[in-house]
């Protein structure tokens, strides 16, 4: 039995304790942390519900609490339900540091006398409810929800954890993103009815993004966005070609983001090359530095890390499941100094290695929580002035979720939905539905893809930092693209917007003095660049496109190599990227090689 009470519980936390911060902090709760205990020992609920965003500090939290209670003899025992078996295990760690153990191994009968609790994973309760619920009606216990909407990912689940801690003495609830694309209601969530008829989650304590950075518990995170030409054939066979960021329909927003992630075309080693860049000018400050790629599913995790071998010449450690392997490898790369790592889906959910700084976001899943929970990975702070970077495409999605990076997000149970209307949640929460799944195996859908990916290229397209975005576009490699990889890695949030507005003056200014006919057409400023509406533009390039095509039966060579021809010939960008004039001066050049073919 632990005999510690709150404040001196605190003091047995090392500094390398789970979310401390090592800067005068240790030996003390930080400041929300405190409030969080002093409000809960005010009014003893049974459930609380706590929202902190990643990296604040939650699991230091909760086992101060648990300690406290402990000790006053509220509860005998505590048992930690997490959403992964890695995290499961990081839990068991954390608690041994301050005198709590916790079983991470057990699976049925009496737990050993010289255990204060257990650890164990969602889908574990899902399968053995009535196991779990026999053992909080035998001793007071403590019931600690890491992640708690984990727990309405399925109708199941839910139900079990509604089954097996009913009876519980205290409740704890975390989490640091308290909502979900679903409807399906959280176990032990209190939900309140707002003026406008619609229950939304009600937290007992919430220590958003936007405090945490001003208390410097956070990294603040600059967003790198590329965009970039993409080209590919539909199921019907029409070639379709298009601009990440461009004005386009749903099914072509999707198809143009997963050719860009395809391994096979340039976007990605383009992409990777310049955040492993980025990770250089990092390590010069934090020289332990990591960078992770979140993958969409395991062959396309596997290219990524052949791609970053290519690129840096070293390994990337891959975790493609939430198995034992996988969890040894996560400890591995946390204890180390390697500079990569490549993880599949949710799996980033369980990665905790606060040394990751740079990561890119290389999944198709465009829901609020997973990109919460994948940019959460890089936030938590070790010293003072480190700073992370997220390397996105340009999907407005994602520009959104990185531009609301400081909104507070509740639970919304009831959706409006207008007669007639179409239900605007169903691809959320169809994706959230993937995002979830305890596998990560190939399911053979990679064949039944409506569409095949044909090329890509990536350009430089902006920076987003605390709602402000900085820069015009530039190709990779060049001055303009290099200024913002060169950011400092340590800097405090005031330097980095600071800094981030002079690169921004420097690169208008660059290009103003260049003359018209020299300057890149990516990094004109916008009142020099010509003016055409995008229905012409799209006109123009449909054109090209159909040319092109008729002249590939004609001549029999790929579409790529006649569009790279044309770019010879004629100059300038890829199509996506090209004026008015430059396509103009393609389709003659075309429509000039078909007539001496006849």
């Amino acid at each position: 039995m632990v005999t510690t009470t709150a404040s001196s519980a605190s003091h047995h936390l090392s500094p390398a304790f789970p979310g401390r911060a090592p800067w005068g902090t240790a030996g003390k709760l930080r400041a929300w942390q405190q409030g969080a205990m002093e409000k809960y020992i005010q009014t003893q609920p049974r459930d609380f519900l706590a929202v902190a965003t990643p990296g604040a500090g939650k699991t230091t939290f909760a086992l101060t609490l648990a300690s406290w209670l402990l000790h006053h003899h509220v509860v005998q025992q505590v048992t930690v339900v997490a959403p992964t078996e890695h995290l499961k295990k990081q839990w068991a760690e954390a608690a041994a540091r301050i005198g709590i153990k916790l079983d991470p191994e057990y699976s049925a009968g009496p737990l050993g006398k010289e255990y204060d609790g257990v650890a164990v994973t969602y889908a574990g309760v899902g399968v053995r409810p009535m196991l779990h619920r026999n053992r909080v009606e035998q001793r007071k216990t403590l019931v600690i929800l890491d992640e708690i909407h984990h727990a309405g990912d399925s109708k199941s689940w839910g139900e079990a954890c509604l089954e097996a801690f009913e009876p519980a003495t205290r409740r704890l609830a975390l989490t640091g993103t308290p909502f979900r694309s679903d409807t399906n209601p959280i176990p032990f969530v209190v939900y309140e009815e707002g003026d406008d008829g619609i229950r939304r989650s009600s937290a007992d304590y919430t220590y958003g993004y936007g405090s945490a950075l001003a208390d410097g518990v956070v990294r603040p995170v600059i967003f790198m966005s590329y965009s970039g030409n993409m080209r590919w054939r539909t199921k019907a066979g029409d070639e379709i070609e298009a601009r990440l960021g461009e004005p386009m329909t749903k099914d072509a927003v999707s198809q143009a983001w997963r050719t860009a992630l395809d391994p096979r075309g340039e976007w990605m080693p383009a992409v990777l090359r310049a955040a492993d860049q980025r990770l250089t000018e990092v390590r010069k400050a934090i020289p332990d530095a990591g960078a992770l790629v979140i993958a969409a599913d395991q062959e396309s995790a596997r290219a990524y890390a052949k791609l970053i071998r290519e690129i840096t010449g070293h390994r990337a450690t891959l975790v493609l499941s939430d198995d034992t392997g996988a969890s040894k490898n996560i400890d591995e790369f946390s204890g180390s100094t390697d500079r990569w790592m490549v993880a599949v889906r949710m799996v980033s959910e369980g990665v905790d290695v606060p040394r990751l700084a740079v990561g890119v976001y290389a999944t198709t899943i465009s829901t609020p929580l997973f990109f919460a929970q994948a940019v959460g990975r890089f936030v938590r702070s070790r010293r003072r002035g480190e700073t992370a970077s997220v390397f996105l495409p340009t999907i407005p999605d994602l520009l959104g979720f990185a531009n609301e990076m400081e909104r507070e997000r509740d639970h919304v149970l009831d959706k409006p939905k207008k007669e007639g209307e179409e239900d605007p949640y169903a691809e959320s929460e169809k994706e959230m539905e993937e995002a979830n799944r305890e596998q990560d195996e190939d399911t053979g859908e990679q064949d039944m893809l409506p569409f095949e990916a044909l090329e890509s290229d990536a350009v430089f397209d902006r920076v987003m930092y605390n709602g402000a975005e900085f820069g015009m576009q530039a190709h990779p490699g060049s001055e303009e693209e290099q200024d913002y990889l060169g950011i400092p890695g340590l800097l405090e949030p005031d330097q980095v917007q600071l800094l981030l507005q002079k690169r921004q003056a420097r690169q208008i200014a660059h290009s103003r003095r260049k003359p018209d006919t020299e300057a890149d057409l990516l990094e004109l400023p916008a009142e020099r660049r010509p003016v055409v509406s995008h229905k012409e533009m799209m006109e123009l390039r449909k054109k090209l496109n159909n040319l092109v095509g008729a002249y590939v039966h004609q001549s029999g060579k790929p579409h790529g190599v006649i569009h790279t021809e044309l770019r010879r010939v004629c100059g300038g960008p890829p199509s996506a990227e090209a004026t008015a004039g430059q396509l103009r001066q393609r389709i003659e050049k075309v429509q000039e090689w078909a007539t001496r073919m006849r």
